[in-house]
């Protein structure tokens, strides 16, 4: 894959609708490298040298965003990126200090687009994406309060996030796993249990693979529960629980969130998928199944909104069942089950 190619999809990851350039103008074509639309419907030109070693044309880039415009390919007012194969980036950056275009035209490398799009798929708030996506916009810093906004979101979404369990009331969840960065934890008598992240991505890991069989597409990885086919046409929500051995009765505990319904509705094959850390086998469970029990869950609101809970127990019949506390039956998982060992 060429270096044009690795930075588009770099945009794709970061939830940018991305057009490939021709890379190369012609008479009759404008020889832009992408145009990245954000969700917040801003529009980005991106330019991108495997090098820095050569003079770049900042005209000549300014002369696509306005070609663009003429055209109607593009509306409103478009920044341009500049992404450099390597960070060595001095010389770049000088020349666009010293320009007319200084306030249009962004700079970054190759490995610091990298890790934007590792930081926001090791995410689950879309306020972190959307930050992250701010970021490659020219922004004026004298003020910093726009530059710490961005930097306490992400670094808030990557904390651990653990609400405390009343000892007498099952209807509060333990924890979100895929909120907490340090895995999976509960406060169990005056004792928080964690799960090694280490653990937790390795399950994940046997998750996706086990899925990306069970729908014929390998899954991409878009945050870090959400995971859709390269079409978008397949997608999962996946989370995980250890087995909490001193509340046998409600062994394992998950969340669901809006927004991974969301992001489920969008595609005609949608799961969720529910692990477990002590078994070779998850659950994944078709989201039609879930919507119908969604209304007879109980659920909590915090100031990061609103969530279901989900509880796994061992049922009548031997086998595990999604309690749903609003109904007489519980869910039956067997038909759901997807074996992770090839």
């Amino acid at each position: 894959m060429i270096l044009q190619d690795l930075v588009n999809e770099l945009g794709r990851r970061l939830d940018y609708k991305v057009t490939n350039g021709r890379y190369q103008g012609t008479v009759n074509a404008v020889g832009f490298d992408g145009i990245w639309l954000s969700p917040e419907k801003g529009a980005i030109i991106t330019e991108i040298k495997t090098t820095d070693a050569y003079r770049i044309s900042l005209d000549t880039i300014a002369g696509y965003r306005h070609k663009l415009l003429e055209a109607g390919t593009i509306s409103g007012d478009p920044s341009m990126l500049i992404v450099v194969g390597r960070q060595d980036t001095g010389e770049v950056e000088a020349q666009i200090r010293g320009s007319r275009h200084a306030w249009d035209i962004r700079l970054i490398s190759a490995e610091a687009l990298i890790k934007l799009v590792k930081l926001k798929e090791n995410s689950d708030d879309p306020e972190t994406g959307r930050k992250i996506r701010s970021v490659l916009s020219p922004l004026e810093y004298t003020r910093l309060d726009r530059l710490v906004d961005v930097m306490f979101t992400t670094a808030t979404d990557a904390a651990p996030v653990v609400v405390d369990l009343d000892a007498d009331d099952v209807s509060q969840p333990l924890i979100s796993e895929s909120n907490a960065t340090i895995g999976a934890a509960a406060k169990i008598s005056g004792t928080w249990e964690f799960t090694e992240p280490a653990l937790l991505q390795n399950k994940r890991d046997q998750i996706i693979k086990a899925m990306s069989r069970n729908v014929g597409a390998p899954l991409i990885k878009k945050s870090r529960a959400l995971f859709w086919s390269a079409d978008h046409s397949k997608r999962i929500a996946c989370t995980i629980s250890k087995r909490y051995l001193k509340r046998a009765s409600y062994p394992y505990w998950y969340a669901f969130h809006p927004q991974w319904e969301e992001f489920l509705e969008e595609s005609g094959t949608a799961y969720l998928v529910l692990g477990c850390m002590d078994l070779s086998q998850a659950f994944a469970i078709p989201l039609n199944i879930i919507q119908e029990v969604l209304p007879d869950l109980n659920t909590t609101e915090t100031e990061r909104g609103k969530y279901w809970h989900l509880h796994i127990v061992e049922g009548t019949k031997g086998g595990l069942e999604m309690v749903i506390p609003k109904r007489d039956t519980n869910l039956e998982l067997s038909p759901y089950v997807v074996d992770l060992l090839p």
